[in-house]
């Protein structure tokens, strides 16, 4: 704690402010990876290929620099299997995958932008690496051979196993490996129904001879990539080998009771290997609390929800899965409804005496053929006559209905009549239906009640929508909108109502419009549907815009705030009313314009507040709210700085904190910063205040120098512009002590004993690429006589880059190493009058009869015409390491690139070792030897 505090007090007596040039830069992105990748690739002209087995971590990052600090988000396009990555997008630097699967695979882009320029998009494609076991399934045809009496019995024997990249198969008879040709009595196919799968996958056995009964193994392979090993799978080829046969020990259909147990039983009758037995259901999956053991499903206390067909599969990957199933129906009656027909011989609504008149009833019935049903009069029971016919109607036409036919209506026909359904197998309850018939039976009829159409109402409230409904029997409404395809406030198209009310909670403004109440002709007569309109309209208040906008001015300047009505129910809006706080301002009428405005002409200290403009109508008022203040904008942190760790000692270091201040102009002259500074993890701020002398322009970069930083910690860091209104928004951003793999140019070297070879890239517009390699696991079959045998050290397990000159590469094709960008930092920030020199080094290994060239070249930032190399050398060079040197005087940001010409033929392996790059001019150059350019030379 005591380091601690001796640091924070050396940052406050560092109070310097330094004003640079304005500086705002469009975005860029770089991607780097890290996690498990098996291989990355860089192809040419097209894409990055990141391999990764499944399970292993994904972690891709995006390096951006710009000002303002860019905005990162990664997104995915499918894969070989389509996914959508998440919700679709990451906004993060980081994407981070745990035990990726292979449905993840497919490019992701990573997209930054920062308002200024084009965005800048990098991408990358991911491609998964698994193989699953293989399956091996037999299949057996039957064939009769012309003019002889025997019966060929060939046998397929198909392996497949999922993978990527292809699968390739290899198949055994016990110890022996089968190939095409090594027995007459065997064929190997090659998959017709894809060209991705491998070699071989189908074994035919021809004939079937004793030999052919053994043990066969399919060996799966993907090369071992990503240390995948090879998968295999044994089956065992009999002539008992046989495919299965079940049979099921239960009735079909099963027809049960609700709340029974059922239990279906499965039993193999054939097949070898040993067949192995599931069950499916016609639901694609078997209810939840079902219990499966061997062959027997258990369904306890069974739903009508979990009727269907049970399939039992059995399966022993010999030929096709034999399958049984069973449909167990549940007993049910349900839904029990009536209507009354009128004689249909007469045009007449109403019921007559002396004419005929129809009950009908229905009910749904599972199953329907157990279906009974009994009519009674009064409570007596009734049978069919001349005058009371007593029918069912066909189940085809009307499922589940009967008829009580009255010809010659009486008097005494009047009463109660009584339908009762019952199922034959008995344990579910009956349905009665009563119906009466008398002198009061009458048609219904709808009306509106006066004063409920139209209905008024305001949104939010509890509305309820009447039709009345007179006759008797008194039907089902049924309530629609009267634009058929509107849904009603439930989502339906369709409510039903049995007191004629339709209540709607909550009524928006979208439920507006003319309501159907219609008679259904249930529980009702049998006649035209009757029906009425029933009008709602809805009011509410005006919806006005901006609803909050925050306004940031300087004294002494107009505010104008506008405040615009959208829409509103009534249309017509009575009054607006303008208030800072709680104090009047403005009050009018809307006339033809929608919108009013209030200007404030020179603001003053006592004009900053919260502004009101509210818009009433009858349903309300409507609020636009403006908060005018003097707080100044955040900064905007700087993430671009070169080397920003400017004191480097062995417990403490410094860094250079740089930023712009969005938009500066806006309100009064921001006079100082409130810097605070604290240790992560620590609970208290260090503050201290930067003055600043002038006026900050936009895009102006700020710099303090933040000293005696403890090593290795990382601190958060807090900038709090000031003006005459007193403190702006807050900017956080984390500086972190990570010391760069080569810190300073004087400092620069690089062996390539790492993958990521010290962000050294190929270039895209060569012929071919540098190879990363070692002497020990190099393979110098096709390229004897050239190469080193070790590295620069004289390490065989150490690491150098080299060009393949083997086929296909041609005489003359090139290859391309491009380190990363050193910037250029002169004493004067606008401009270099004495361009600071550097000596660039490496070694090289030259030996073969065909060796081409080795040039090198500085590239500088913006340069467009491409200048000679700054050294060169050809030929064959012995079978030795050399040291080349040659200084470079840049202007700007450079690369140095480094490029192998191809000889007339394959011995001619180039190879480079321990670049390095320092500041200040070569010195103790080496003999010039057959090189270009007289500023460098080789040291042999």
């Amino acid at each position: 704690m005591r380091g601690s505090v001796c640091v924070c007090v050396c940052l406050l007596s560092a109070t310097s402010l330094t004003l640079l040039k304005l500086i705002t830069s469009p975005p860029t992105v770089r991607i780097v990876h890290s996690g498990h990748a098996c291989n990355v690739e860089e192809e040419r002209h097209t894409e990055r290929v990141y391999t990764i087995r499944e399970g292993e971590t994904l972690e891709l990052t995006c390096l951006v620099t710009g000002h303002p600090r860019p905005q990162i988000r990664w997104t995915k396009t499918a894969g070989s299997v389509s996914d959508r990555f998440q919700d679709s997008s990451v906004f993060n630097e980081t994407l981070h995958i745990s035990k990726i699967q292979r449905h993840q695979g497919g490019r992701y882009y990573c997209k930054a932008e920062n308002g200024l320029g084009s965005p800048a998009i990098k991408s990358i494609r991911v491609d998964v690496y698994y193989l699953d076991d293989p399956l091996v399934t037999v299949h057996q045809s039957v064939g009769e051979a012309k003019e002889q009496f025997y019966y060929e019995r060939t046998v397929f024997l198909r392996c497949v196993a999922n993978s990527n990249p292809p699968v390739r198969y290899s198949w055994h008879r016990g110890r022996d490996v089968l190939s095409q040709g090594s027995d007459k009595g065997v064929e190997i196919y090659e998959p017709f129904f894809t060209q991705l799968q491998g070699e071989t996958k189908i074994l035919k056995l021809k004939n079937l001879r004793p030999q052919d009964y053994a043990n066969y193994s399919c060996i799966a392979s993907v090369r071992n990539v990503c240390g995948i090993s090879d998968r295999n799978i044994v089956f065992k080829l009999t002539n008992k080998t046989a495919s299965p046969s079940i049979k099921l020990l239960v009735e079909d259909p099963i027809v049960v009771n609700p709340g029974q147990t059922v239990s279906l039983v499965c039993i193999t009758t054939g097949g070898e290997p040993n067949p192995t037995l599931s069950w499916v259901s016609s639901s694609d999956s078997l209810p939840e609390k079902s219990v499966v053991k061997g062959g027997t499903l258990t369904l306890p206390a069974i739903t009508s929800d979990e009727a269907g067909v049970y399939s039992c599969v059995a399966s022993n990957n010999v030929g096709n899965p034999a399958k049984k199933s069973t449909t167990i129906v549940v007993r049910a009656l349900k839904k029990g409804r009536f209507w009354i027909t009128p004689d249909p011989y007469h045009n007449d609504d109403n019921i007559q005496i002396g004419r005929e008149v129809k009950i009908s009833c229905q009910v749904e019935a599972t199953p329907p053929e157990e279906l009974t049903f009994g009519w009674l009069k009064n409570g007596r029971a009734m049978r069919s006559s001349e005058r009371m016919v007593i029918t069912q109607t066909d189940p085809d036409i009307s499922p589940g209905t009967t008829n009580l036919d009255i010809i010659d209506l009486k008097f005494t026909d009047f009463g109660t009549y009584t339908c009762v359904a019952a199922l034959k197998g008995g344990g579910i309850p009956e349905i009665s239906i009563d119906v009466n018939i008398s002198s009061t039976t009458v048609p219904p009829n709808l009306t509106v009640p006066r004063g409920k159409s139209p209905l008024v109402v305001r949104e939010g409230d509890t509305v309820e929508l009447e039709c009345l409904v007179s006759g008797k029997p008194k039907p089902i409404i049924l309530w629609s909108r009267a634009d058929k395809e509107a849904p009603m406030p439930d989502g339906s198209l369709q409510a039903e109502s049995y007191d004629g009310v339709l209540r709607i909670v909550n009524v928006s403004r979208e439920m507006t419009g003319s309501y159907r109440c219609q008679t259904s002709q249930f529980n009702g007569f049998n006649v035209k549907p009757r029906e009425a309109v029933v009008e709602l309209i809805v009011q509410y208040p005006p919806s006005v815009e901006p609803v909050l906008l925050e306004m940031r001015q300087g004294l002494g300047r107009p505010v104008a705030m506008n405040c615009r009505v959208l829409r509103a129910h009534p249309s017509r809006v009575l009054r607006y009313e303008w208030r800072l706080g709680n104090r009047l301002l403005h009050a009018g009428h809307f006339d033809q314009s929608d919108e009013t405005e209030y200007t404030v002409k020179s603001l003053n200290r006592e004009g900053w507040g919260e502004y009101t403009c509210d818009v009433n109508n009858e349903a309300g008022a409507g609020r636009c709210t403006f908060l005018v203040t003097g707080k100044a904008y955040p900064p905007e942190f700087y993430y671009d700085t070169y080397s920003p760790l400017w004191q480097n000692r062995p417990t403490v270091y410094g860094f250079k904190l740089q930023w712009t201040q969005m938009n500066p102009n806006t309100v009064d002259r921001i006079v100082a910063y409130r810097l605070g500074i604290r240790q992560t993890g620590l609970q208290r701020w260090w503050e201290q205040e930067i003055p600043v002398d002038g006026t900050i322009t936009k895009g102006e970069l700020n710099t303090h120098n933040l000293t005696e930083l403890i090593k290795p910690a990382a601190y958060e860091v807090r900038l709090t512009p000031i003006t005459r209104f007193g403190e702006g928004d807050s900017t956080i951003r984390i500086i972190t002590y990570s010391a760069p793999v080569n810190p300073h140019l004087r400092e620069f070297h690089c062996s390539f004993e790492e993958e990521p070879i010290c962000m050294f890239t190929q270039d895209k517009n060569d012929d071919f690429d540098w190879t990363r390699h070692s002497a020990a696991t190099r393979d110098t079959k096709y390229t004897p006589n050239t190469g080193p045998s070790d590295d620069r050290s004289g390490s065989k397990q150490g690491f150098y880059m080299y060009i393949e000159t083997s086929r296909p590469r041609k005489e003359g094709e090139v290859a391309r190493l491009v380190s990363p960008f050193f910037n250029v930092v002169p004493k004067n920030p606008y401009g270099i009058a004495n361009p600071p020199a550097y000596c660039f080094s490496f070694f090289f290994h030259m030996y073969g009869k065909h060796i081409g060239t080795l040039n090198a070249f500085l590239r500088q930032k913006g340069q467009t015409a491409a200048e000679g190399p700054a050294w060169s050398l050809s030929g064959n060079q012995g079978d030795r390491w050399k040291q080349a040197k040659v200084s470079i005087h840049p202007t700007t940001s450079f690369q140095v690139v480094l490029e192998g010409i191809r000889g007339p033929g394959i011995e001619g392996d180039i190879a480079i070792d321990d670049v390095t790059l320092e500041e200040g001019e070569c010195r103790d150059l080496p003999p010039i030897s057959k090189h270009k350019n007289t500023a460098g030379g080789v040291y042999p």
